[in-house]
């Protein structure tokens, strides 16, 4: 028991600190998204598609001001942490500027909240999650801390009690009150509750909370960190812009069948979000000590994200409509083209995330800026285009036309800028393996024998497929090399 208990609470080697990270981030993960993905499910049926259309457009408004609530420091925080313990020093004036920004982003919401709708519904579900956003947001400070730390269990243990807070709050109000403003008030007790928490535990764990008005700190930090800030605001306005311009042109409905295709696609980016924070600190400490390392710690996060992305995308597609029936019910089956145009650019934004990474590892967040800039851009023009004609399909289109256009733009950045070979022979023969697995899986979960089993069986077998023929391939091309 006391090795168990090592290994999971105690940093004793990179390998298994990555690992202990990994399995802590996983847990959680898997519980916060079942979780919430059972309080949605309810949402959506018990509120039907027009009333999760407004809480779902509201909560895209205020991402939009997501800029303001951090501009960027928590990952920079993380970065410089993890490189030299020394920084520690400045937290609490990193705080106080969290305290700062927090106000400035709640202020921008209400303010804009008159421009953006009419309805005095809408705009008041708007204020009470703006408060949530900006609670959640502090709390990205603290956890960017334990990151740097990698002592992200205790993130882990925050975040899934937030989630049954704000899950059992969630359930007491739909069967209880059911309404999104009280739906909204859910959510934000669940958030100022665990933030109480987490800071307590902060406090009398790590560093005593206390607050400093160092203004160079703070120029030293917002000048490291404004091109980052820049480059998230404009990756927010392609993620939520196509549902803030639906919800402004009267597209309620279509906004909550639209985001609900969008929430499953969540689920099935978690295992890339887990990846990226626990190769993270690995990256940021062999980027200056070891380009062999770093190329190699890289490679190894590229491999597992397109040994994820290729069944994603090919089983998500094949049994879109199953899933969407299963999660929801049959009044949102429209949203099934819309789940499957968004399944092909989740694959790319797992290839993506550790192009994104490695350039803010090696401190080119400008170039993530004008990538950003650039996507943001042009996914506006595209939904001024489609959005009218298409609606929620025209959306999705135009989302994966921006990410593919992203995906190669950080490919030619990280080629130029940094001394990562994004695309090697390492990265092909993952890419045709995988390619090679999905084959039999695709042809094996559209058997109708299996097509036709409950979705979560068809998932299980095309799974067990996928890995297997995953697993032989790999062995087969290793007793290869060891028989020349």
């Amino acid at each position: 028991m006391k090795r168990i208990k090592d290994f999971l609470f105690k940093n004793t080697s990179q390998k298994q600190t990555i690992f202990k990270n990994t399995f802590w981030l996983t847990a959680s993960e898997g519980i916060v998204r079942l979780l919430k993905l059972g309080l949605i499910i309810y949402v959506a049926r018990i509120l039907g598609a027009t009333e999760y259309g407004k809480f779902t457009f509201a909560l895209a408004f205020i991402a939009l001001f997501a800029i303001f609530f951090d501009l960027g420091i928590s990952p920079i925080v993380a970065r410089d942490i993890a490189k030299d313990r020394k920084k520690e020093k400045e937290f609490s004036s990193i705080l106080s500027l969290k305290i700062l920004l927090a106000m400035t982003g709640m202020t921008a919401v209400f303010i804009g909240s008159f421009f953006i709708t009419s309805d005095p519904l809408i705009r008041k579900l708007i204020w009470v999650l703006g408060i949530y956003a900006s609670s959640s947001s502090f709390a990205s400070i603290i956890y960017a801390f334990l990151q740097a730390r990698q002592r992200m269990e205790y993130q882990a243990w925050i975040v899934v009690f937030q989630t049954f807070l704000v899950t059992g709050a969630g359930f007491f109000v739909l069967f209880n009150f059911p309404s999104v403003r009280n739906l909204g008030f859910a959510y934000l007790f669940a958030s100022l509750i665990s933030l109480i928490l987490l800071l307590l535990i902060f406090n009398f764990k790590f560093v005593r909370l206390k607050l400093s008005f160092n203004r160079t700190v703070w120029k030293n930090l917002l000048k490291t960190s404004w091109p980052l800030a820049l480059a998230g605001m404009f990756g927010t306005v392609y993620n939520s812009i196509d549902s803030v311009m639906m919800g402004h042109w009267k597209q309620i409905t279509q906004t909550g069948w639209y985001n609900a295709s969008y929430k499953i696609i969540g689920i099935t980016l978690v295992p890339m979000g887990l990846i990226s924070q626990t190769f993270y600190p690995a990256l940021s400490k062999f980027s200056k000590k070891s380009k062999e390392n770093f190329q190699n710690i890289w490679n190894k996060q590229m491999e597992i994200m397109i040994v994820l992305a290729v069944p994603i995308m090919v089983g998500g597609i094949t049994l879109a409509p199953k899933i969407i029936r299963l999660i929801y019910s049959e009044s949102f089956l429209p949203a099934t083209l819309s789940f499957q145009i968004l399944l092909i650019m989740t694959g790319i934004v797992f290839l993506s995330a550790p192009l994104q990474q490695v350039l803010i590892v090696v401190n080119r967040q400008k170039k993530l800026f004008w990538i950003t800039m650039t996507g943001a851009v042009i996914n506006i023009i595209l939904n001024i285009l489609l959005i009218p004609t298409y609606s929620l399909n025209g959306a999705a289109i135009a989302t994966l036309i921006t990410y593919a256009i992203v995906f190669f733009l950080l490919i030619r950045f990280v080629f130029k800028f940094t001394s990562i070979r994004p695309v090697n022979l390492k990265f092909f023969s993952v890419l045709i393996i995988a390619i090679l697995s999905s084959i039999p899986m695709y042809f094996a979960i559209t058997y109708s024998k299996i097509y036709n089993l409950n979705v979560i069986f068809s998932v299980s077998i095309g799974t067990i497929i996928y890995f297997s023929f995953l697993f032989c391939i790999k062995n087969l091309k290793r007793v290869k090399l060891l028989m020349r």
